[in-house]
């Protein structure tokens, strides 16, 4: 992911420091920000030449060297106290003005920030993988962070070609919070043995128009980080139902079945692997599709009501960052906002679960008879 960002910061005209303490991360990372701009300058892809932008890029030896820095941004393993720690050294070495991000896909911003003697220049800066292909950025305000940085993020983010998207400070931000269902209410079909793997990704994509199913997304992503990212959205929402990972996540992480990385996860990617066949039936497709949709929508409509971020910034997050058909909440529109709250209700009803709940939005907009875009 450094290197994504360091690629993406070069090519928009930026000089980028890019340091690991790793020295065989860092080479591999030089190594891969050279192929990755040689092959798109070989498909006339790319604004200026390669070597144009590798020149712009520097690979330092020690943290020290980004005394001259403007902006760091921290891309390394999500644990906070390893987090707080690295800032503590970087503010160490940065000047007053130096604004210090962290790529973090669902810690804690105001946790961080509160390592840093000046935590009003700490934000969230988080990029999706991979960084220099995928369009939208999520720019997060902690409860300590100065507003004009914020909106000051935005113009530089969108000067490097990017789509900036402002969140609140709350776990998972804007899409790791409300893609939850997209894998757990997926997982949750298959453990009651209403369909299998195949058939629900094969509905989620013929049906629902989802560039991927669940579990092939799950796959790519890597079983291991889509458990880790679900348990501590879990974990900081205080145990709320609606975030609880699975067993079988747990166990597939625990059988190091990660997915692609690893050669199998919920589908085998060995040279004479076979899967199973899905079952096109049109009815149970509806079925899952409705189900994990009204799921969906329900989350985006509580990061609305919980003022997580705009309707607008929720629906262009969800279609830019991890490529969704249509905006929740313009699809919620769609459907019609009292079909979703029936669909919700129909299912607490079922399963006499918490994790069913409708957000009171949607109730609220029922009696009122409002749609999110009127």
């Amino acid at each position: 992911m450094g290197s994504g960002i360091a690629q993406v910061a070069a090519t928009a005209g930026n000089k980028v420091i890019l340091f690991d303490s790793n020295t065989e991360v860092q080479d591999q990372a030089q190594e891969l920000i050279s192929k990755m701009l040689n092959k798109l300058e070989d498909k006339g892809r790319l604004e200026g030449s390669a070597e144009e932008i590798t020149k712009r890029i520097t690979y330092a030896d020690d943290i020290a060297e980004f005394k001259s820095c403007d902006l760091i941004i921290e891309a390394i393993v999500e644990n906070l106290q390893i987090k707080k720690n690295v800032f503590e050294e970087i503010e160490s070495v940065v000047s007053d003005t130096c604004i210090i991000a962290s790529n973090t896909s669902s810690l804690s911003i105001a946790s961080i920030a509160a390592a840093c003697k000046n935590p009003q220049r700490v934000m969230g800066i988080h990029f999706f993988n991979p960084a220099p292909l995928m369009p939208l950025v999520e720019i997060i305000s902690a409860v300590q962070t100065d507003p004009q940085l914020t909106a000051n993020m935005k113009k530089t983010i969108e000067s490097w070609g990017k789509v900036p998207v402002s969140a609140q400070d709350t776990p998972g931000f804007i899409v790791n919070r409300i893609a939850r269902p997209f894998y757990g209410e997926a997982i949750r079909i298959l453990e009651e043995d209403l369909a299998n793997v195949p058939t629900i990704d094969w509905a989620m994509k013929e049906l629902g128009g989802f560039k991927m199913g669940p579990f092939e997304l799950m796959d790519f992503i890597g079983n291991d980080i889509n458990y880790e990212v679900t348990a501590t959205v879990f974990k900081e929402f205080f145990f709320d139902p609606r975030y609880k990972p699975s067993f079988t996540q747990k166990r597939m992480v625990e059988a190091n079945r990660l997915g692609r990385k690893t050669g199998i996860g919920y589908y085998n990617y060995g040279e004479d692997a076979t899967n199973l066949d899905p079952d096109r039936n049109d009815g149970l497709g509806e079925y899952i599709v409705n189900r994990i949709v009204a799921m969906l929508i329900n989350e985006a409509a509580d990061a609305l009501y919980l003022h997580v971020a705009t309707k607008e910034d929720i629906d262009l997050a969800m279609t830019k960052g991890v490529n969704y058909p249509k905006g929740l909440l313009a699809w919620a529109d769609e459907i019609g906002i009292e079909t979703c709250l029936n669909n919700l209700e129909e299912l607490q009803a079922e399963y006499g679960e918490d994790r069913y709940r409708p957000c009171p939005l949607l109730r609220k907009m029922v009696k009122k008879g409002s749609t999110f875009y009127e």
